[in-house]
């Protein structure tokens, strides 16, 4: 298994990523290229105490950078030698198997698009983070990738997001929700009704597993395993709960520490307060894969330390090697033939 690993994007590039990239080759052994401007990633290789490259990773040089406020589009097009384009040439000419990046998402997604190419009959690629919840984890699907959807492109979605969490997170019968402001299926706008009857439709066809509308409060109790949405709603929601989440850890923090009696408890309770900040730490989840493109893209947060980025690099791996894509071809194909 070899992952590209774009090292110059993200707000704490490169130090971090090679940081990152050395820990997940010691951790899991796999292979990685790291891909950047070489002589600042030998730099940061130095700076962590080891005079050459470890065996198994290497460095592919790219001479230029897309910035973060830079236009999506005119960069990719422009700066042909930017660490993503020549990255994601290499993944599409077969040089590894996904990569990965802390860079912008914007670039991420339009040169994904047009030189890894999406799968052949999907509409539209879509970013899918998982959400922590009370049963373990919900695929959202879409969270900011396509801004303005129309119903097709929300039953993609749910295919893609059932493939994705059947193959790579282990769920046999994964349960489909729509998001929306009410469980009945009056609820919504025109493309909430419309999707809707598709993913209805879809169900009675054993294509999906639809459990009907899910509404926002719903999601972190677990009410489905696939969250499908588009992108506007989608970022709202993942921005809602990563916040509250910081918010209750903060609050807990100032709980705990106002006197002695709670700095006992805390003690006390210590292994949970651990295991409930782990729930809600990125770094413990990796990134949020572009599903939907015919290779695995895998975008990291954007402040990701180390260990979020051996997180998303091990993210990566696990759908190169869990044959998404492969499914997803499967089942676009079958979608083709029944809604012709």
């Amino acid at each position: 298994m070899k992952v590209i690993l774009d090292v110059m994007g993200g707000d704490n590039a490169p130090a971090a990523l090679v940081r990152g990239a050395l820990l997940a080759r010691e951790e899991q052994h796999v292979d990685i290229i790291m891909v950047g401007l070489g002589e600042k990633i030998l730099r940061a290789v130095r700076d962590e105490g080891l005079p050459d490259l470890p065996k198994g990773i290497e460095i592919a040089h790219a001479s230029q950078v897309i910035e973060m406020h830079e236009n999506p589009a005119a960069a990719v097009r422009e700066k042909i030698d930017s660490s993503v384009v020549v990255g994601l040439t290499m993944l599409a000419e077969g040089q590894g198997d996904a990569f990965v990046s802390a860079g912008s998402t914007g670039a991420l997604l339009t040169a994904a698009t047009l030189i890894v190419k999406r799968i052949r009959g999907i509409r539209r690629a879509a970013l899918a983070p998982v959400l922590p919840t009370a049963k373990g984890g919900a695929l959202l699907i879409d969270c900011g990738a396509n801004i303005e959807c129309a119903p097709e492109y929300l039953l993609q979605f749910a295919l893609m997001g059932s493939c994705y969490v059947r193959r790579a997170l282990g769920v046999e019968s994964p349960r489909v929700g729509l998001l929306n402001i009410g469980a009945e299926a009056t609820k919504g706008d025109d493309l909430h009704r419309a999707a809707h009857a598709l993913l209805r439709r879809a169900d009675d066809g054993g294509r999906i597993r639809f459990v009907g509308n899910v509404e926002a409060r719903d999601v972190a109790f677990g009410a489905a395993d696939v969250v499908v949405s588009d992108g506007f709603s989608g970022n709202i929601l993942l921005k809602t709960m990563e916040g509250v989440g910081l918010f209750f850890v903060d609050r807990m923090k100032a709980m705990f520490k106002a006197r002695a009696r709670t700095k006992l408890a805390a003690l006390l309770v210590k292994d949970g307060l651990r295991d409930f900040r782990r729930i809600l730490d990125y770094t413990e989840h990796g990134g949020a894969p572009f599903v939907g493109v015919a290779a695995p893209v895998i975008k990291a947060h954007g402040s990701s330390d180390a260990r979020a980025v051996a997180s998303a690099i091990r993210q990566a791996a696990n759908f190169a090697s869990s044959r998404v894509i492969e499914d997803i071809v499967e089942h676009i194909e079958q979608l083709k033939v029944t809604d012709a």
